[in-house]
């Protein structure tokens, strides 16, 4: 991560130097391929060359290489700061101390948010912090454990004993751990991003939004609107219109996307078909036309959209892709287990107020309320003051089941 720094630090001051010239692209070109390499080196050297003795029969050695915690995160944040500058956005950062404040930041850098140096570059150096920001921060942090502790562990639980024993799971079984599974994820990831944003807030940095309920979503473009923001955003604006696809060719752009997206969340087969997948989708909706798109029923939009997702979810839970295709004929009843077995109605019955909150949880409720009690003083102040005896009570209970876990998955580090 020093390295990353240092390369990137440097090559920018040369980008300011040289702004325009040939030494601005050299600097540019020479930053971006290095934070490349060093992702394709801890993170993909191994899947590559275990593919390679696959398919030629060779034995080259395979490395066992520790991956850095966080390098897919601030790879990504030094490409887009490098070609931010290059395109003039933002100017060189010159003190090298304030770069490794922006790249180390300890709120985000293991799980995120992607963070650009465009939105905390102000505040690096003038920060405010009121009263109002730290309450904020620390209700937010709170909120985001409860969803990690209380949702989302509890949820792996029943995705690990259905998916994890998918030979043995009911077709009934199988869309349960898939829906118990996405719900997981989602409370996971969104979780950290809200500790993120409220430790941020706390220190006086403002980190962008990363998730928008979005399971609230019609269909797949819009899930990927709301789901990992960050992600989409980056991809979004430094992949999509790569020079050889072009403006015009925004088909082949898309599917480049779809496919580096599967490849930045893991090492495997499973997540670039999860990307493809996804792009897939994204591409049969652009081709329809959003005015098409409305016209079809907002009912059968939200089926069809829920659908998609949970099939997704699957896709990225299974790097064994013969146990995948086990998933497949079982939640198509092709498997040999039936529709349902009483296993199925003991662990829905055992966890209905898990699943009932987790899916009340997934609508914007805390906004609704929200927006009803700002419209009077009187009903904005009780609602802040319930806001902090929730938060204070969500602290307590997840620090007594943190202490007594044996474990909590952490889903991300790998990344």
């Amino acid at each position: 991560m020093l390295a990353t720094a240092a390369v990137n630090y440097t090559a920018a001051l040369f980008i300011g130097k040289y702004q325009g010239k040939v030494g601005d692209t050299a600097a540019t070109i020479t930053a971006v391929v290095y934070d490349l390499l060093m992702l394709g080196v801890f993170k993909y050297s191994g899947f590559i060359l275990e593919n390679i003795n696959a398919l030629f029969s060779s034995s080259l050695p395979v490395p066992d290489i520790r991956l850095p915690i966080g390098i897919s995160f601030y790879t990504f944040q030094t490409i887009s700061y490098i070609i931010d500058c290059h395109w003039e956005k933002v100017k060189p950062q010159r003190s090298f101390k304030d770069f490794l404040l922006f790249l180390t930041l300890f709120p985000q850098l293991i799980a995120g948010p992607i963070v650009r140096y465009s939105s905390i570059e102000k505040e690096i150096n003038e920060r405010t912090i009121s009263m109002s920001d730290v309450s904020y921060g620390l209700n937010r942090v709170a909120l985001g454990l409860a969803k990690k502790v209380l949702l989302a562990d509890q949820l792996s639980l029943i995705a690990e004993s259905f998916l994890g024993n998918i030979g043995g799971s009911t077709m009934l079984g199988a869309w349960y751990g898939a829906i118990a599974y996405a719900m997981q994820i989602y409370f996971d990831f969104s979780g950290y991003s809200d500790i993120a944003i409220g430790l941020g807030r706390v220190f006086g940095f403002h980190f962008d939004e990363n998730f928008d309920h979005p399971f609230m979503c019609r269909d797949i473009t819009e899930f990927w609107q709301r789901w990992h923001i960050s992600l989409g955003t980056f991809f979004r604006d430094y992949l999509l219109f790569v020079p050889i696809f072009g403006k015009r060719r925004k088909y082949g752009g898309l599917f480049l996307v779809w496919l580096c997206t599967g490849i930045w969340h893991g090492a495997n087969w499973n997540y670039i078909i999860w990307g493809l997948y996804y792009g897939l989708f994204i591409f049969i909706e652009l081709l329809i036309g959003k005015k098409k798109m409305k016209v079809i029923p907002v009912f059968i939009r939200h089926i069809y959209s829920k659908f998609i997702i949970i099939i997704g979810f699957a896709i990225f839970y299974f790097e064994d892709l013969g146990k995948l295709g086990t998933f497949f004929k079982t939640a198509f009843g092709f498997g040999k287990n039936g529709f349902i077995a009483v296993q199925d109605k003991i662990s829905f019955v055992n966890n209905i107020f898990l699943i009932a909150a987790a899916v009340i949880c997934c609508f914007p409720l805390i906004r609704s309320i929200k927006d009803i009690t700002d419209r009077r003083f009187a009903a904005k102040a009780t609602m802040s003051s319930a806001a902090a005896v929730v938060s204070a009570l969500l602290l307590v209970i997840t620090s007594i089941i943190l202490v007594d876990a044996t474990t909590s998955p952490f889903l991300y580090y790998q990344f």
